[in-house]
């Protein structure tokens, strides 16, 4: 059962969403009248996906938003009113998964939030590709200015470098770039 946190100002349309999704399978955890403290709500509830039916979203409820995309990622469907395309920049930049324009019909909400959430995990797994090869760069970085180092105190080759930096690495039980700050630390 997929968790879902409802965020919608109209109780009526709320109601009829939350039924709509509870017999596509989704349980409705909590209904939310607006993205204010949205990341409380999701961490207090656990929800996994969060439906907004928000016929203009404000400046305010798009930083309520970007703040649960910064603290507690999950895939976001906005519902709404408005086709303004910087409006829709907006809502992307702060995390908003999908949106859709011309309502909020019980009927399709489950497939939009399935959607939803299959590029909310490839938008994360590009994030995470993206750390990862930045801090492989900050790694290269270190090394690199550990060996100068060594090769500068040692009088020694590159290669001779690296492959002390290696074994004091190994001696330690140490990854290359936590060794080569260390080495740089003692300079």
């Amino acid at each position: 059962m997929l968790r879902v946190l409802l965020v919608d100002s109209d109780p009526d349309r709320a109601a009829e969403v939350e039924a709509g999704l509870a017999a596509t399978g989704c349980t409705v955890v909590a209904i939310a009248a607006g993205t204010e403290e949205l990341t409380r709500h999701v961490r207090d509830t656990g929800a996994e996906v969060i439906v907004c039916g928000l016929d203009d979203p404000s400046r305010d409820e798009l930083e309520g938003m970007r703040a649960l995309h910064r603290d507690e990622p999950r895939p976001v469907v906005l519902f709404t009113e408005k086709a303004e395309p910087e409006q829709i920049e907006a809502a992307l930049a702060a995390g908003v998964s999908a949106y859709v324009v011309e309502g909020m019909a019980p009927a399709r909400v489950r497939p939009v939030i399935e959607v939803a959430i299959r590029r909310f995990r490839a938008h994360q797994a590009l994030r995470e590709e993206l750390a990862e090869a930045r801090q492989g760069l900050e790694d290269r970085k270190l090394v690199d200015r550990a060996k100068a180092l060594l090769m500068q105190r040692h009088r020694l080759t590159e290669p001779e470098a690296y492959k002390r930096l290696r074994r004091m690495a190994m001696d330690r039980g140490l990854r290359i770039a936590a060794m080569a700050g260390l080495v740089l630390d003692e300079n």
